[in-house]
């Protein structure tokens, strides 16, 4: 019981625990990436990582729940890459989805059947902001995810990304009622997904902002055609300040375009992709291996 209680008394995302919330956002700060640059690391072979490179990935990803990993391996259509690069960083439980390829690892790649019927990732249009796996129930929450980049698309195709313990802090220093609302059960509602009249997936109500493990967990979607928020004025102007946020030229928003043997492995950040355009020979489009995962990158040190 008593090695427990410093985690209890030191959890920050309780709103209640003011003081512990405070040191815990100066040492989140006081180290967090400046540029996007900073969270680049150069690795030799992303399928065979060596202790040093897990150690400087998991680095950045205790600073900014994010790193991006560049190789010398662009072209190379190998999924492996993601799958053994996630197993050196603790991520064991791939989560497939039912676009997913047999393996579990999603091919996005512009996909002209699957684009008409309204899948975004399979098409050449921009990604609203996002977390991965928004819609899914609660035991099956996405806590990390892994892009590699096997190819870049011609022109387009950046990501921007915040990492969602940003989010978190933005949103408490302008009105702690913020998060407290945007921690309400019933904060976002995901309504039923139906195709020809058959249901395919039920409606998902479920806080925006939750902690599991200790860790915060964050679901979100900029998406206005499908999502219920809670009718009330303190959700609906934390929404619309979050939205401020995400469109504003914040320091903590990076800016980023994957290139060939490049991939970005995180804890389920805040991201979204603009619209690109295909190289128009013939393999030669853009296609990013994305893997998806119940796990959390594996610390390997304090934070």
């Amino acid at each position: 019981m008593s090695a427990a209680l410093p985690v209890i008394c030191e959890q920050p995302f309780a709103p209640e625990r003011t003081p512990a919330y405070a040191r815990w956002r100066e040492r989140k700060l006081a180290g967090y990436p400046r540029r996007a640059e900073d969270l680049i690391v150069e690795v030799r072979d992303p399928r065979n990582l060596s202790e040093a490179e897990v150690r400087e990935i998991q680095r950045v990803c205790r600073a900014a729940n994010m790193a991006v990993y560049a190789s010398p391996l662009a072209g190379l259509a190998d999924k492996d890459i993601a799958l053994r690069l996630g197993a050196r960083l603790g991520l064991t439980r791939l989560h497939a989805n039912p676009l997913a390829d047999e393996d579990g690892i999603s091919s996005l790649e512009t996909t002209p059947e699957k684009a008409a019927a309204g899948f975004i990732p399979y098409s050449n249009r921009r990604l609203l902001w996002h977390t991965d796996g928004y819609y899914n129930p609660p035991g099956e929450h996405i806590h990390a995810f892994i892009l590699h980049c096997v190819r870049p698309a011609a022109a387009g195709g950046e990501n921007r990304l915040l990492d969602p313990e940003i989010a978190y802090i933005l949103l408490r220093d302008a009105d702690p009622e913020y998060v407290r609302m945007l921690s309400a059960p019933d904060a976002m509602t995901i309504p039923a997904h139906a195709a020809d009249g058959v249901e395919l997936r039920p409606a998902q109500a479920g806080p925006v902002f939750s902690v599991h493990a200790g860790a915060l967990h964050m679901r979100y979607t900029a998406r206005t055609r499908s999502i219920e928020w809670r009718p009330d004025p303190t959700t609906r102007a934390a929404v619309q300040f979050l939205n401020r946020v995400l469109e504003a030229d914040s320091p903590y928003v990076f800016s980023l375009r994957l290139a060939g043997g490049q991939g970005l492995v995180c804890n389920n950040v805040l991201h979204d992709r603009s619209a690109f355009t295909d190289d128009p020979a013939p393999g030669r489009g853009r296609l990013v291996y994305r893997a998806r995962y119940l796990d959390r990158i594996a610390e390997g040190g304090a934070r």
